[in-house]
């Protein structure tokens, strides 16, 4: 049987994602989250005409050459102003509100203190240093749009409305479970023919990126009693499972059996490299309503950089469109190959890349070692590069890249 194309696979992917359905989230916990609606500014900021330096308010009618005038009313920031007495002028701060009858704010610099009042140095121009009312953002204004996910920056705007809390899309919970009689985790002993447990602190820690749930089953013993009793774990308290290792065609690779035992599989082996091993079904959730109570399922391949590729590329993008995020695909970017890629392969293949300009052009240089177990290529690359089916490269040709920042 042909395998399934990377682009194919994740257009059948992306239109099998469900959402989550929204709830109303506190602004402190909403890092990640994805707008469920477009939020509207409910007040204009600023709200008031205010000074954007230290200075004097004043008339603009009321200067004439060597004006001095009296300082009728200091107003620091956040005090309400009184409306300004003709022929006067009023001290302000940057962000104090401009009062009424002022249209012209100078600066301190360009005037000299005398008895009670001041002298004007340098002709103002009328309406200089005020930042309207509304300047930032218009009352009623689309502050974000709905499908958009929060960037700390977009937590400050919506405070600076006044939002506390939004609908939204979060926390989806994800059981993560990694198989293998042969694993081991971090500070345990490491006794022969064993490995340590490297995809799940580095799986968890990308699911809490993306500000899912993360709930840890540990490691899973190659049998088919403990791959289903996990199984059970995860279909009664997460909304996602994913799995590492046990998809393969070994006589201890057990999942692929179990979800085809207890759910459906829909999806096995990809022509992607690293990763072809990898399996998508569904489960029904326990004690399920109807038989679209079902969670989705995901076995991504027990070597590491086959875990993270598959992740990035193929379940990050899903758990975002789950999300209603509108912006799920990461773009693809151009460089040169500083190097010769002559082997035509059959499957499409991302190399661990290290992108750089040079001469106003980006060149990509990739890692020596290339094996699907060797995650010290991906710590040392901020790209993937793209080498399509069929395809061959020559020393300065471009390709197509995937930066790592845009995927993790």
């Amino acid at each position: 049987m042909a395998l399934r194309s990377v682009d194919d696979t994740l257009s059948e992917l992306l239109a099998d994602a469900r959402p989550v359905p929204p709830r109303e989230i506190a602004l402190d916990e909403a890092l990640g989250a994805v707008l469920a609606a477009p939020v509207i500014a409910p007040i204009a900021v600023p709200p008031a005409d205010n000074s954007a330096m230290d200075g004097y308010a004043l008339r603009f009618a009321d200067f004439t050459e060597n004006t001095c005038l009296p300082i009728s009313q200091r107003i620091p920031a956040g005090c309400a102003p009184m409306p300004l007495a003709p022929g006067s002028c009023a001290r302000l701060f940057t962000g104090a509100e401009i009062p009424g009858g002022a249209d012209t704010v100078v600066a301190q610099e360009d005037t000299e203190l005398r008895d009670a009042g001041i002298c004007i140095l340098a002709s103002p121009k009328q309406g200089q240093h005020i930042r309207p009312r509304g300047q930032d953002i218009a009352l009623g204004a689309t502050l974000l749009e709905a499908g958009h996910r929060l960037a700390a920056v977009d937590l400050g705007l919506l405070a600076s409305v006044g939002v506390s809390q939004i609908s939204a899309r979060a926390g989806i919970r994800v059981a993560l479970m990694s198989t293998g009689d042969e694993l081991r985790e971090p500070g345990e002993a490491l006794e022969k023919g064993a490995i340590y447990n490297s995809n799940r602190p580095m799986l968890s820690a990308l699911l809490k990126q993306l500000g899912c749930e993360v709930i840890d089953l540990g490691i899973v013993r190659d049998s088919p009693e403990a791959t289903q009793e996990a199984l059970d774990r995860a279909r009664r308290a997460a909304d996602v499972v994913i799995s590492t290792g046990g998809v393969s065609v070994g006589e201890e690779d057990h999942v692929k059996a179990q979800i085809e035992k207890m759910g459906r599989l829909s999806l096995w082996k990809l022509a992607i490299k690293p990763g072809k091993p990898l399996a998508y079904g569904w489960l029904p959730r326990a004690n399920a309503a109807n038989e679209r109570d079902e969670i989705p399922f995901f076995g991504l391949p027990g070597n590491p950089v086959s875990s993270f590729v598959t992740f990035s590329l193929l379940v990050r993008p899903y758990l975002l469109k789950m999300l209603g995020a509108l912006q799920f695909l990461p773009t693809l970017h151009r460089a040169r190959v500083n190097f010769d890629w002559p082997k035509a392969g059959g499957r499409q293949e991302y190399l661990r890349a290290r992108v750089a300009e040079k001469n106003g052009e980006f060149w990509a240089d990739i890692h020596p070692q290339q094996s699907s177990g060797a995650l010290s290529s991906v710590a040392w690359s901020n790209a993937l590069l793209v080498v399509p089916v069929g395809a061959t490269f020559a020393k300065g040709e471009w390709a197509e890249c995937l930066y790592l920042k845009d995927i993790t």
